[in-house]
Protein backbone atom coordinates (compact mmCIF):
# COMPACT_ATOMS: atom_id res chain seq x y z
CA UNK A 1 0.00 0.00 0.00
CA UNK A 2 2.84 2.38 0.88
CA UNK A 3 4.48 1.68 -2.49
CA UNK A 4 1.21 2.55 -4.28
CA UNK A 5 0.96 5.85 -2.38
CA UNK A 6 4.56 6.71 -3.30
CA UNK A 7 3.80 6.03 -6.99
CA UNK A 8 0.74 8.24 -6.90
CA UNK A 9 2.71 11.07 -5.28
CA UNK A 10 5.44 10.73 -7.92
CA UNK A 11 2.89 10.98 -10.75
CA UNK A 12 1.26 14.02 -9.15
CA UNK A 13 4.65 15.68 -8.77
CA UNK A 14 5.39 15.16 -12.46
CA UNK A 15 2.04 16.63 -13.43
CA UNK A 16 2.84 19.73 -11.39
CA UNK A 17 6.30 20.08 -12.95
CA UNK A 18 5.41 19.52 -16.60
CA UNK A 19 3.53 22.79 -17.18
CA UNK A 20 6.58 24.71 -15.97
CA UNK A 21 8.65 23.76 -18.96
CA UNK A 22 9.16 20.03 -19.49
CA UNK A 23 7.97 18.76 -22.88
CA UNK A 24 4.52 17.23 -22.96
CA UNK A 25 3.93 14.58 -25.60
CA UNK A 26 0.16 15.17 -25.75
CA UNK A 27 0.31 18.96 -26.14
CA UNK A 28 2.73 19.66 -28.95
CA UNK A 29 1.02 22.18 -31.22
CA UNK A 30 -0.77 25.52 -31.05
CA UNK A 31 -3.76 26.33 -33.25
CA UNK A 32 -4.63 30.02 -33.51
CA UNK A 33 -8.18 30.24 -34.86
CA UNK A 34 -8.92 33.26 -37.05
CA UNK A 35 -12.69 32.86 -37.16
CA UNK A 36 -15.23 34.68 -34.99
CA UNK A 37 -13.82 33.04 -31.85
CA UNK A 38 -10.58 35.03 -32.06
CA UNK A 39 -10.37 37.90 -29.57
CA UNK A 40 -7.63 39.82 -31.43
CA UNK A 41 -7.13 38.95 -35.08
CA UNK A 42 -4.55 41.69 -35.64
CA UNK A 43 -2.27 40.63 -32.77
CA UNK A 44 -2.47 37.04 -34.09
CA UNK A 45 -0.60 38.10 -37.23
CA UNK A 46 2.07 39.59 -35.01
CA UNK A 47 2.37 36.27 -33.20
CA UNK A 48 2.86 34.43 -36.50
CA UNK A 49 5.62 36.88 -37.45
CA UNK A 50 7.18 36.55 -33.97
CA UNK A 51 7.33 32.76 -34.33
CA UNK A 52 8.98 33.07 -37.76
CA UNK A 53 11.59 35.38 -36.23
CA UNK A 54 12.57 32.53 -33.91
CA UNK A 55 13.26 30.19 -36.78
CA UNK A 56 10.04 28.22 -36.36
CA UNK A 57 7.75 27.51 -39.34
CA UNK A 58 4.06 28.40 -39.28
CA UNK A 59 1.36 26.54 -41.17
CA UNK A 60 -1.20 28.96 -42.63
CA UNK A 61 -4.47 27.03 -42.93
CA UNK A 62 -6.26 28.76 -45.78
CA UNK A 63 -10.06 28.91 -45.43
CA UNK A 64 -9.86 26.82 -42.24
CA UNK A 65 -11.15 28.56 -39.11
CA UNK A 66 -10.95 31.91 -40.90
CA UNK A 67 -7.37 31.32 -42.05
CA UNK A 68 -5.94 29.94 -38.82
CA UNK A 69 -2.29 29.34 -37.93
CA UNK A 70 -0.77 26.08 -36.69
CA UNK A 71 2.67 25.97 -35.08
CA UNK A 72 4.80 23.99 -32.67
CA UNK A 73 4.12 24.71 -29.01
CA UNK A 74 6.89 25.94 -26.74
CA UNK A 75 6.80 27.66 -23.37
CA UNK A 76 7.91 31.09 -24.61
CA UNK A 77 5.19 31.05 -27.28
CA UNK A 78 2.42 30.23 -24.81
CA UNK A 79 3.55 33.12 -22.61
CA UNK A 80 3.59 35.49 -25.60
CA UNK A 81 0.08 34.41 -26.61
CA UNK A 82 -1.15 35.18 -23.10
CA UNK A 83 0.58 38.58 -23.02
CA UNK A 84 -0.90 39.63 -26.37
CA UNK A 85 -4.35 38.27 -25.61
CA UNK A 86 -4.51 35.97 -28.63
CA UNK A 87 -6.99 33.09 -28.37
CA UNK A 88 -5.39 29.71 -29.09
CA UNK A 89 -5.92 25.99 -28.66
CA UNK A 90 -3.32 23.49 -27.49
CA UNK A 91 -3.44 20.32 -29.61
CA UNK A 92 -1.91 16.92 -29.12
CA UNK A 93 0.15 15.55 -31.99
CA UNK A 94 -2.68 13.25 -33.14
CA UNK A 95 -5.18 16.13 -32.97
CA UNK A 96 -2.89 18.39 -35.02
CA UNK A 97 -2.45 15.61 -37.58
CA UNK A 98 -6.22 15.34 -37.89
CA UNK A 99 -6.49 19.08 -38.47
CA UNK A 100 -3.90 18.95 -41.26
CA UNK A 101 -5.60 15.92 -42.81
CA UNK A 102 -8.89 17.80 -42.76
CA UNK A 103 -7.29 20.87 -44.38
CA UNK A 104 -5.62 18.83 -47.09
CA UNK A 105 -8.72 16.81 -47.87
CA UNK A 106 -10.08 17.13 -51.39
CA UNK A 107 -13.57 17.53 -49.96
CA UNK A 108 -13.01 21.08 -48.68
CA UNK A 109 -11.84 24.37 -50.20
CA UNK A 110 -8.91 24.53 -47.80
CA UNK A 111 -5.15 24.30 -48.12
CA UNK A 112 -1.97 24.36 -46.08
CA UNK A 113 0.76 26.90 -46.83
CA UNK A 114 4.01 26.81 -44.90
CA UNK A 115 5.47 30.14 -43.80
CA UNK A 116 9.21 29.86 -43.23
CA UNK A 117 11.00 33.19 -43.06
CA UNK A 118 9.93 36.59 -41.66
CA UNK A 119 9.89 39.10 -44.52
CA UNK A 120 12.05 42.20 -44.18
CA UNK A 121 9.61 45.11 -44.35
CA UNK A 122 10.15 48.64 -45.63
CA UNK A 123 7.68 51.52 -45.66
CA UNK A 124 8.29 54.20 -48.29
CA UNK A 125 7.32 57.41 -46.51
CA UNK A 126 8.77 60.82 -45.60
CA UNK A 127 10.81 60.69 -42.41
CA UNK A 128 8.43 62.95 -40.52
CA UNK A 129 5.42 60.75 -41.25
CA UNK A 130 3.37 59.98 -38.14
CA UNK A 131 2.05 56.41 -37.66
CA UNK A 132 -1.59 57.47 -37.81
CA UNK A 133 -1.09 59.02 -41.23
CA UNK A 134 -1.06 55.55 -42.72
CA UNK A 135 -3.14 52.43 -42.06
CA UNK A 136 -0.19 50.11 -42.75
CA UNK A 137 1.96 51.87 -40.16
CA UNK A 138 -0.91 51.55 -37.68
CA UNK A 139 -1.28 47.84 -38.46
CA UNK A 140 2.43 47.11 -38.17
CA UNK A 141 2.72 49.01 -34.91
CA UNK A 142 -0.33 47.40 -33.31
CA UNK A 143 0.61 43.88 -34.46
CA UNK A 144 4.19 44.48 -33.22
CA UNK A 145 5.77 43.70 -36.58
CA UNK A 146 9.14 45.45 -37.13
CA UNK A 147 9.74 47.66 -40.16
CA UNK A 148 12.07 50.35 -41.48
CA UNK A 149 11.10 53.65 -43.06
CA UNK A 150 12.84 54.59 -46.31
CA UNK A 151 12.38 57.42 -48.80
CA UNK A 152 13.71 58.76 -52.09
CA UNK A 153 17.39 58.97 -51.19
CA UNK A 154 17.29 55.43 -49.80
CA UNK A 155 15.50 53.99 -52.83
CA UNK A 156 17.92 55.64 -55.23
CA UNK A 157 20.81 54.57 -53.00
CA UNK A 158 20.01 50.89 -53.58
CA UNK A 159 18.53 49.81 -50.24
CA UNK A 160 15.51 48.05 -51.77
CA UNK A 161 17.55 44.90 -52.21
CA UNK A 162 17.67 44.65 -48.40
CA UNK A 163 13.89 44.17 -48.18
CA UNK A 164 11.35 41.55 -49.22
CA UNK A 165 8.23 43.72 -48.91
CA UNK A 166 7.66 47.38 -49.68
CA UNK A 167 4.68 49.52 -48.80
CA UNK A 168 4.03 52.80 -50.57
CA UNK A 169 2.75 55.43 -48.15
CA UNK A 170 0.09 57.76 -49.56
CA UNK A 171 2.61 59.29 -51.91
CA UNK A 172 1.93 61.37 -55.01
CA UNK A 173 4.32 59.90 -57.57
CA UNK A 174 3.24 62.46 -60.17
CA UNK A 175 5.03 65.24 -58.27
CA UNK A 176 1.89 67.30 -57.61
CA UNK A 177 2.13 67.28 -53.79
CA UNK A 178 -1.03 65.23 -53.36
CA UNK A 179 -3.00 67.81 -55.36
CA UNK A 180 -3.60 69.81 -52.20
CA UNK A 181 -3.39 73.00 -54.24
CA UNK A 182 -6.14 74.64 -52.23
CA UNK A 183 -3.83 74.46 -49.21
CA UNK A 184 -0.81 75.97 -50.98
CA UNK A 185 -0.54 78.84 -48.47
CA UNK A 186 -0.58 76.58 -45.44
CA UNK A 187 2.77 76.22 -43.59
CA UNK A 188 2.77 72.42 -43.87
CA UNK A 189 2.23 72.56 -47.65
CA UNK A 190 4.96 75.17 -48.11
CA UNK A 191 7.40 73.03 -46.11
CA UNK A 192 6.44 69.88 -48.04
CA UNK A 193 7.03 71.65 -51.35
CA UNK A 194 10.35 73.13 -50.18
CA UNK A 195 11.69 69.75 -49.04
CA UNK A 196 10.57 68.01 -52.25
CA UNK A 197 12.18 70.64 -54.48
CA UNK A 198 15.44 70.53 -52.49
CA UNK A 199 15.51 66.75 -52.79
CA UNK A 200 14.96 66.96 -56.56
CA UNK A 201 17.86 69.41 -56.91
CA UNK A 202 20.16 67.22 -54.79
CA UNK A 203 19.54 64.37 -57.20
CA UNK A 204 20.13 66.53 -60.27
CA UNK A 205 16.53 67.24 -61.31
CA UNK A 206 14.84 70.55 -61.97
CA UNK A 207 11.37 69.19 -61.22
CA UNK A 208 9.96 67.01 -58.46
CA UNK A 209 8.03 64.95 -61.03
CA UNK A 210 11.34 63.90 -62.64
CA UNK A 211 12.69 62.69 -59.29
CA UNK A 212 9.50 60.75 -58.54
CA UNK A 213 9.65 59.22 -62.02
CA UNK A 214 13.09 57.78 -61.30
CA UNK A 215 11.94 56.51 -57.90
CA UNK A 216 8.93 54.82 -59.51
CA UNK A 217 11.14 53.15 -62.12
CA UNK A 218 13.54 51.94 -59.42
CA UNK A 219 10.67 50.40 -57.48
CA UNK A 220 9.43 48.79 -60.68
CA UNK A 221 12.80 47.09 -61.14
CA UNK A 222 12.65 45.93 -57.50
CA UNK A 223 9.33 44.20 -58.18
CA UNK A 224 10.62 42.71 -61.44
CA UNK A 225 13.50 41.12 -59.53
CA UNK A 226 11.17 39.50 -56.98
CA UNK A 227 10.00 42.20 -54.59
CA UNK A 228 6.52 42.34 -53.06
CA UNK A 229 4.84 45.74 -53.46
CA UNK A 230 1.80 46.87 -51.48
CA UNK A 231 0.11 50.27 -51.77
CA UNK A 232 -3.01 52.02 -50.55
CA UNK A 233 -4.98 55.14 -51.48
CA UNK A 234 -3.06 57.56 -53.74
CA UNK A 235 0.04 55.38 -53.61
CA UNK A 236 -1.78 53.06 -56.02
CA UNK A 237 -3.01 55.13 -58.95
CA UNK A 238 -0.37 57.88 -58.85
CA UNK A 239 2.31 55.20 -59.10
CA UNK A 240 0.83 53.82 -62.33
CA UNK A 241 0.16 57.32 -63.68
CA UNK A 242 3.83 58.19 -63.15
CA UNK A 243 4.92 55.02 -64.98
CA UNK A 244 2.62 55.79 -67.90
CA UNK A 245 3.89 59.39 -68.14
CA UNK A 246 7.58 58.52 -68.44
CA UNK A 247 7.70 60.10 -71.93
CA UNK A 248 5.66 63.22 -71.29
CA UNK A 249 4.78 66.06 -68.88
CA UNK A 250 1.34 65.79 -67.22
CA UNK A 251 2.00 68.29 -64.40
CA UNK A 252 0.24 71.69 -64.61
CA UNK A 253 2.37 74.84 -64.46
CA UNK A 254 0.89 75.67 -61.05
CA UNK A 255 3.13 72.94 -59.60
CA UNK A 256 6.30 72.97 -61.71
CA UNK A 257 6.35 76.28 -63.62
CA UNK A 258 5.85 74.87 -67.12
CA UNK A 259 2.67 73.71 -68.90
CA UNK A 260 1.38 70.22 -69.56
CA UNK A 261 2.67 68.70 -72.80
CA UNK A 262 -0.05 69.44 -75.39
CA UNK A 263 0.37 65.88 -76.70
CA UNK A 264 0.43 64.30 -73.23
CA UNK A 265 -2.61 62.06 -73.76
CA UNK A 266 -1.15 60.61 -76.95
CA UNK A 267 2.22 60.01 -75.30
CA UNK A 268 0.95 58.08 -72.27
CA UNK A 269 2.41 54.58 -72.28
CA UNK A 270 -0.05 52.17 -70.65
CA UNK A 271 2.21 49.21 -71.37
CA UNK A 272 4.54 50.53 -68.66
CA UNK A 273 1.96 50.34 -65.86
CA UNK A 274 1.21 47.56 -63.38
CA UNK A 275 -2.56 47.56 -62.93
CA UNK A 276 -4.35 50.28 -64.88
CA UNK A 277 -4.84 51.18 -68.53
CA UNK A 278 -6.67 53.66 -70.74
CA UNK A 279 -7.00 56.29 -68.01
CA UNK A 280 -6.98 60.06 -68.43
CA UNK A 281 -5.01 62.15 -65.92
CA UNK A 282 -6.51 65.33 -64.52
CA UNK A 283 -4.70 68.42 -65.76
CA UNK A 284 -6.60 70.74 -63.43
CA UNK A 285 -4.28 71.77 -60.59
CA UNK A 286 -7.17 72.67 -58.31
CA UNK A 287 -8.99 69.35 -58.76
CA UNK A 288 -8.42 66.96 -55.86
CA UNK A 289 -8.23 63.99 -58.19
CA UNK A 290 -5.41 62.49 -60.24
CA UNK A 291 -7.31 60.62 -62.97
CA UNK A 292 -10.45 58.71 -63.87
CA UNK A 293 -9.00 55.52 -62.34
CA UNK A 294 -10.56 56.53 -59.04
CA UNK A 295 -14.28 55.84 -58.71
CA UNK A 296 -14.65 57.83 -55.51
CA UNK A 297 -17.43 60.35 -55.02
CA UNK A 298 -17.00 63.97 -53.87
CA UNK A 299 -17.82 64.52 -50.15
CA UNK A 300 -21.23 66.04 -50.85
CA UNK A 301 -22.29 62.85 -52.64
CA UNK A 302 -20.91 60.29 -50.20
CA UNK A 303 -22.99 57.30 -49.27
CA UNK A 304 -24.25 56.53 -45.81
CA UNK A 305 -21.26 54.67 -44.28
CA UNK A 306 -23.65 52.05 -42.93
CA UNK A 307 -24.62 51.16 -46.52
CA UNK A 308 -21.11 51.27 -47.97
CA UNK A 309 -19.32 47.93 -48.12
CA UNK A 310 -17.32 45.69 -50.43
CA UNK A 311 -17.18 41.94 -50.86
CA UNK A 312 -14.27 39.59 -51.40
CA UNK A 313 -14.14 36.83 -53.96
CA UNK A 314 -13.63 33.27 -52.77
CA UNK A 315 -10.76 31.55 -54.54
CA UNK A 316 -9.75 27.91 -54.66
CA UNK A 317 -7.25 27.51 -51.83
CA UNK A 318 -5.58 24.52 -53.48
CA UNK A 319 -5.47 25.87 -57.03
CA UNK A 320 -5.09 29.61 -56.37
CA UNK A 321 -3.17 29.89 -53.09
CA UNK A 322 -1.90 33.44 -53.70
CA UNK A 323 -5.28 35.23 -53.98
CA UNK A 324 -6.56 32.93 -51.24
CA UNK A 325 -3.82 34.10 -48.88
CA UNK A 326 -4.52 37.73 -49.66
CA UNK A 327 -8.26 37.39 -48.94
CA UNK A 328 -8.20 35.35 -45.71
CA UNK A 329 -10.80 36.75 -43.34
CA UNK A 330 -13.56 35.85 -40.92
CA UNK A 331 -16.15 37.58 -43.12
CA UNK A 332 -16.60 38.02 -46.86
CA UNK A 333 -18.20 41.45 -46.45
CA UNK A 334 -16.11 44.40 -45.30
CA UNK A 335 -17.34 47.89 -44.52
CA UNK A 336 -16.19 50.52 -46.99
CA UNK A 337 -13.90 53.48 -46.39
CA UNK A 338 -12.88 56.36 -48.59
CA UNK A 339 -9.66 58.19 -49.44
CA UNK A 340 -8.18 60.32 -52.16
CA UNK A 341 -8.37 57.08 -54.12
CA UNK A 342 -11.48 55.29 -52.84
CA UNK A 343 -12.01 52.53 -55.44
CA UNK A 344 -10.82 51.55 -58.90
CA UNK A 345 -13.02 51.66 -61.98
CA UNK A 346 -13.10 48.12 -63.31
CA UNK A 347 -12.86 49.15 -66.94
CA UNK A 348 -9.51 50.83 -66.11
CA UNK A 349 -8.02 47.60 -64.72
CA UNK A 350 -5.86 45.47 -67.01
CA UNK A 351 -7.46 42.10 -67.87
CA UNK A 352 -4.58 40.07 -66.41
CA UNK A 353 -4.91 41.74 -62.99
CA UNK A 354 -6.87 39.74 -60.40
CA UNK A 355 -9.73 41.53 -58.67
CA UNK A 356 -9.75 40.38 -55.05
CA UNK A 357 -12.69 42.47 -53.83
CA UNK A 358 -15.39 44.56 -55.49
CA UNK A 359 -18.09 47.05 -54.59
CA UNK A 360 -21.48 45.40 -55.28
CA UNK A 361 -23.70 46.83 -58.00
CA UNK A 362 -21.02 49.29 -59.10
CA UNK A 363 -18.26 49.14 -61.68
CA UNK A 364 -15.68 49.30 -58.92
CA UNK A 365 -12.93 47.17 -57.45
CA UNK A 366 -11.48 47.81 -54.00
CA UNK A 367 -8.56 45.39 -53.88
CA UNK A 368 -6.46 44.03 -56.79
CA UNK A 369 -3.34 41.92 -57.28
CA UNK A 370 -0.97 41.05 -60.08
CA UNK A 371 2.50 39.85 -61.03
CA UNK A 372 5.38 41.59 -62.72
CA UNK A 373 8.56 39.70 -63.49
CA UNK A 374 9.47 37.62 -60.44
CA UNK A 375 7.51 39.85 -58.04
CA UNK A 376 3.98 40.91 -57.27
CA UNK A 377 1.95 44.04 -56.52
CA UNK A 378 -1.23 44.49 -54.49
CA UNK A 379 -3.27 47.70 -54.55
CA UNK A 380 -5.86 48.41 -51.83
CA UNK A 381 -8.01 51.53 -52.28
CA UNK A 382 -8.99 53.85 -49.45
CA UNK A 383 -7.19 55.47 -46.53
CA UNK A 384 -8.15 53.85 -43.20
CA UNK A 385 -10.42 50.78 -42.86
CA UNK A 386 -11.72 51.98 -39.49
CA UNK A 387 -12.03 55.71 -40.25
CA UNK A 388 -14.63 56.11 -42.98
CA UNK A 389 -13.74 59.67 -44.00
CA UNK A 390 -10.28 60.57 -42.73
CA UNK A 391 -9.34 64.26 -42.59
CA UNK A 392 -5.94 65.89 -42.21
CA UNK A 393 -5.35 66.41 -38.49
CA UNK A 394 -7.83 63.75 -37.34
CA UNK A 395 -6.74 61.82 -34.25
CA UNK A 396 -5.15 58.41 -34.80
CA UNK A 397 -7.29 55.31 -35.09
CA UNK A 398 -6.95 53.25 -31.90
CA UNK A 399 -6.69 49.69 -33.16
CA UNK A 400 -7.19 48.32 -29.65
CA UNK A 401 -10.82 49.33 -30.27
CA UNK A 402 -10.84 47.37 -33.56
CA UNK A 403 -8.85 44.18 -32.88
CA UNK A 404 -11.12 42.16 -35.20
CA UNK A 405 -11.14 44.62 -38.12
CA UNK A 406 -11.68 42.73 -41.42
CA UNK A 407 -10.35 45.71 -43.35
CA UNK A 408 -7.08 45.73 -41.43
CA UNK A 409 -6.77 41.96 -41.77
CA UNK A 410 -6.34 42.41 -45.53
CA UNK A 411 -3.27 44.58 -44.88
CA UNK A 412 -1.74 42.00 -42.57
CA UNK A 413 -2.42 39.17 -45.02
CA UNK A 414 -0.06 40.99 -47.37
CA UNK A 415 2.63 41.28 -44.72
CA UNK A 416 2.75 37.49 -44.19
CA UNK A 417 2.34 36.64 -47.87
CA UNK A 418 6.09 36.89 -48.72
CA UNK A 419 6.90 34.41 -45.94
CA UNK A 420 5.20 31.59 -47.83
CA UNK A 421 7.34 28.86 -49.31
CA UNK A 422 7.06 29.39 -53.04
CA UNK A 423 5.12 26.73 -54.90
CA UNK A 424 4.52 26.33 -58.59
CA UNK A 425 0.98 27.59 -59.19
CA UNK A 426 -1.53 25.27 -60.77
CA UNK A 427 -3.28 27.98 -62.78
Amino acid sequence: MREFVRCVRRVLSLLLILPLGLPCTWAQDILIPMDAQQADHLKAYGIAYWVLQRGEPVEWLLNYRGGGFLMRSFLELERELAIRGVIHEVLSAPAAALVLADVESDRANTARVRLEKPPRIAVYAPKQTLPWDDAVLLALTYAEVPYETIYDEDVLGGVLSDFDWLHLHHEDFTGQYGKFYQYRNMPWYIEQQREAEESARRHGFRKVSSLKQLVAETIKQYVFEGGFLFAMCSGTDTYDIALAAHNTDIVPADYDGDPVDPDALQKLDYTATFAFTGFTPSFNAAEYEHSDIDAGLPPQQLQNPALDYFTMFEFSAKWDPVPSMLTQNHTATVKGFIGQTTAFRKHRIKPEVVILAEVPLRDEAKYVHGSFGQGTFTFYAGHDPEDYQHFVGDPPTDLSLHPNSPGYRLILNNILFPAARKKKQKT
